[in-house]
């Protein structure tokens, strides 16, 4: 089984074993698995039914991660994408108070114009026009985004009036604790290269926490979004789609209803556009570049079908009804542990089918505990930087800004963007304006036309 294996992903050929590559697929899915309940209650938010809405969820998570297994043979996860389901029911739904069909037709639209875009190579072109010194700030900028993402779903990181963030001054709560505990215990693990360090990092902390409630010290409150970290049981039966599956095809009605209500529908369905690709693109090209994927030329075998898997997991998405399914920034955990190839991404994507059954379990793993993981493979993508011509002003100066505003916008694709524009900006200052790529020109004015139009519409 194991050389079957072997054989069918390439794992040898790179360097990995089967072992590695199912340890690390799990690794992946630990990391993300909070995207089941926390899409849950972002998209129930909107008026969709929650037990259909985690069905989607897994499902299109399952869907696309397989393609990526299959397409791509790369060692990267895919699932709803933090951001867009918030654009999905805050925006689309509750603010412009569109119905939930309406905002599952834009998804589907997004995804059908994505597989056009991935089949005729324009996706791939823009990947592979990305200039080195981004692609290092991109993979360093993602780290310290998901360390920041870790931080805050622990409460060590909270908001603050005057400085927008803080440091919580009450680090005695239980789930703050725990969470310094459990980076504590990961970067011993990591340091001391123990096998699997992310993934008994989070288990570690997980238990602890179960200990921590059976004393008293943490304690649940399910108003204030406090939850047992005791599973209530092993397996479940799967809730039914039926209240979601196709209900896209009824937001056309709506999209069409008027010409003011066709042309909300249209810059709906372009921010989608605008964001999912930038962000998968952002994603792809940091943790490659941290996993040492990119060959002579820069560029990412498989990207091609990685593009596409994203594309169908979006479209089989909507269809199932759930918002953008994409690249996961958290398949960086498994590539840290070693996945290099399709069997990383096949394992998550089985753990994402068991999921639908052992809800119960998946869903007691809380934040803090995944913290852990987060934060110390946001160190680890900090790496690449070594490669960045610091005391070269013409990449020290883009990569500084797609780093920062990577982590200060909350953005991959704002990271993204304002560092093409500073790219453009640096290189035409310096008279070397001839040595840039024209995709990047055809990116910088997408973004000029993004800045100062679409985003002004939504």
């Amino acid at each position: 089984m194991m050389e079957k294996l072997d054989k069918l992903f390439h794992v040898s050929e790179r360097g990995s074993s089967v072992k590695v590559e199912l340890l690390a697929g799990l690794t992946t899915f630990a990391t993300m698995a909070y995207i089941l309940p926390v899409n849950v209650n972002i998209l129930s938010a909107a008026g969709l039914n929650s037990g259909a809405v985690f069905m989607a969820t897994a499902l299109g998570s399952v869907i696309g991660t397989v393609l990526m297994a299959l397409l791509a043979g790369l060692p990267f996860a895919l699932a709803p994408g933090m951001g867009l389901n918030a654009f999905f029911a805050f925006t689309v739904v509750i603010g412009f108070g569109y119905s939930p069909a309406f905002a599952l037709a834009a998804v589907l639209t997004e995804g059908l114009i994505f597989i056009i875009l991935s089949l005729t190579g324009v996706r791939t072109a823009l990947f592979n026009a990305i200039p080195s010194e981004l692609r290092y700030a991109i993979s360093a900028g993602i780290g310290l985004f998901i360390m920041f993402i870790g931080l805050q779903n622990a409460g060590f990181i909270v908001g603050d009036a005057s400085t927008l963030v803080a440091i919580n001054p009450d680090l005695s709560g239980a789930a703050v604790a725990l969470a310094i505990i459990g980076i504590a215990i990961t970067l011993i693990l990591w340091i001391r290269k123990v096998k699997g360090a992310l993934l008994l990092g989070i288990l570690i902390t997980w238990i602890l926490g179960i200990v921590a409630q059976l004393a008293g010290w943490y304690v649940v409150d399910v108003e204030a979004g406090v939850f047992s970290l005791i599973p209530s049981g092993l397996v479940s039966a799967p809730p039914s789609l039926a209240p979601t599956f196709g209900l896209c095809f009824q937001g056309f009605q709506e999209a069409f209803a008027s010409a003011a209500d066709f042309g909300r529908f249209l810059t709906v369905t372009l921010t989608f556009l605008y964001v999912d690709i930038f962000d998968t693109l952002g994603t792809l090209s940091g943790v490659a570049t941290k996993a040492k994927l990119l060959d002579e030329k820069g560029e990412l075998p498989g990207i091609k079908g990685a593009l596409t898997a994203d594309a169908v997991g979006t479209f089989a998405g909507a269809l199932l009804g759930t918002s953008t399914v994409t690249t996961f920034v958290e398949s960086a955990s498994g590539v840290e542990e070693g996945g290099r190839t399709g069997l990383t991404a096949m394992t998550t994507a089985f753990c994402f089918l068991l999921s639908i059954f052992l809800y119960p379990i998946v869903g007691a793993i809380p934040g803090f505990a995944t913290t852990c993981a987060l934060v110390v493979v946001g160190i680890m993508m900090m790496e690449p930087l070594q490669y960045l011509e610091f005391a070269n002003p013409l990449h020290l100066i883009p990569a500084s800004i797609t780093l920062g505003f990577m982590v200060m916008g909350y953005s991959i694709s704002a990271g993204l963007q304002w560092g093409v524009l500073t790219y453009l900006l640096v290189k035409i200052t310096a008279g070397k304006a001839k040595e840039v790529n024209k995709v990047m020109w055809v990116l910088g004015v997408l973004f000029i036309v993004k800045i100062f139009i679409l985003d002004r519409l939504v």
